[in-house]
């Protein structure tokens, strides 16, 4: 029979409601305010604040605590070409032949198109790697469990740290993404789940006037 992990105290603060009111108003303005960039200037980041939001998106919540994903940090200039062409090439292809006019009106309020310049002025792409079963060294599997919402949380936590530290990001999925763990030398078991250009806006960057749902379109209360 498997142990069972052993226990600890958990370390939780019970903070006075004024404080949790603050706080959480705090924490909204400051998500109302990230937007996805698509202009990024080429000023070098520091990469030891993007390696500790890496390590805090790993902190969270996993089926069966199996941590299914796996971070890589791409800087160097000849690899973020070979990502961006390969990404343009895939693209091109949805564009002119996979994507339905559905789709193609979908986005044609936010300009998007097949040329992603950003993969290569931002001055890192992290690719968030889903890891779909273990192997150990023997080449055993051992299955991983909700690998997809997992990996989903620890993006979104990611996403945040960033933007709290003063980063910008895009979320960008080019379909099929299978070029990326190619580019990447990453094993079977390992699939790209989301590639993401990190850096500082470009000077004048613009972004689309978006509004987002209000609080009463989205929260259903069962008091």
């Amino acid at each position: 029979m498997t142990e069972r992990y052993p226990t600890e105290a958990l370390n939780f603060e019970r903070r006075p409601e004024a404080e949790m009111r603050t706080r959480a108003q705090a924490f909204f303005e400051l998500m109302q305010r990230r937007r996805s960039v698509r202009h990024f200037a080429s000023d070098p980041i520091p990469l030891e604040v993007v390696r500790q939001a890496i390590h805090a998106a790993a902190q969270a919540p996993s089926g069966a605590h199996k941590q299914p994903w796996r971070f890589a940090l791409i800087t160097n200039p000849s690899l973020k070409r070979r990502v961006r062409e390969a990404a343009e090439a895939e693209e091109r292809e949805t564009y002119e032949r996979r994507m339905s006019e559905e789709w193609r009106a979908a986005l044609a309020p936010l300009g998007t198109d097949a040329d992603k310049p950003y993969l290569e002025h931002a001055p890192a792409l992290i690719v968030v790697l889903r890891v779909d079963y273990d192997l150990d060294q023997a080449g055993e599997r051992s299955k991983n469990y909700y690998v997809q919402e997992s990996c989903g949380i620890a993006l979104g936590i990611l996403i945040a740290a960033l933007h709290d530290a003063g980063l910008a990001t895009l979320t960008h999925t080019p379909s099929p993404m299978n070029f990326l763990t190619r580019l990447l030398d990453r094993p079977k078991n390992e699939r790209a789940f989301m590639l993401l250009p990190v850096g500082y806006p470009a000077p004048g960057c613009e972004v689309p006037q978006l509004t987002r749902k209000p609080l009463d379109e989205l929260l259903i209360e069962f008091g």
